[in-house]
């Protein structure tokens, strides 16, 4: 009857020890695809390339999951690039106050931002990412094109 308890109470921490680190393995793959899906995007604007380095939010994964990318980009204010894109992103958008140079956002659910100017602001965005010593637009219509 000993015998019996001993060999159930093997095989029952056989087991315990036999999910868990199964549970573990999955945890890392999860974490694996995590950080390939927030990777950054290549950005390509009149011939000059930069980073476009996205945070760490649904609307970034959605966004990414788009890509590639080639959008027609329209001026709006001497300080900002946008375009309305066929799909909707998730959003959790926020009142930010102040916009930096650089600032990639989502108005609403389908437009996107990119912003060649610093100012203050009382619009709320959802924040996709960031390009860095992103250059002057200027005022007329850009084509940018999206990149893994």
């Amino acid at each position: 009857m000993k015998e019996k308890i001993i060999l159930i109470a093997i095989c029952c921490l056989v087991l315990i020890i036999g999910c868990s680190s199964k549970n573990f393995n999955t945890k890392q793959n999860n974490t694996k695809e995590s950080e390939i899906k927030l990777s950054n995007v290549k950005v390509t604007i009149n011939d000059n390339t930069y980073t476009l380095v996205l945070e760490n939010n649904k609307t970034a994964e959605e966004f990414f999951e788009l890509l590639p990318q080639e959008l027609n980009m329209s001026e709006l204010n001497g300080n900002e690039k946008y375009v309305y894109m066929d799909n909707s992103l998730a959003t959790s958008s926020y009142y930010p106050k102040h916009i930096e140079k650089g600032d990639v956002m989502l108005y609403g659910d389908n437009c996107l931002v990119i912003f060649y100017k610093s100012f203050d602001t009382n619009y709320s965005y959802t924040k996709i990412g960031h390009i860095n010593n992103l250059d002057n637009l200027g005022k007329e219509n850009i084509i940018v094109k999206f990149e893994k």
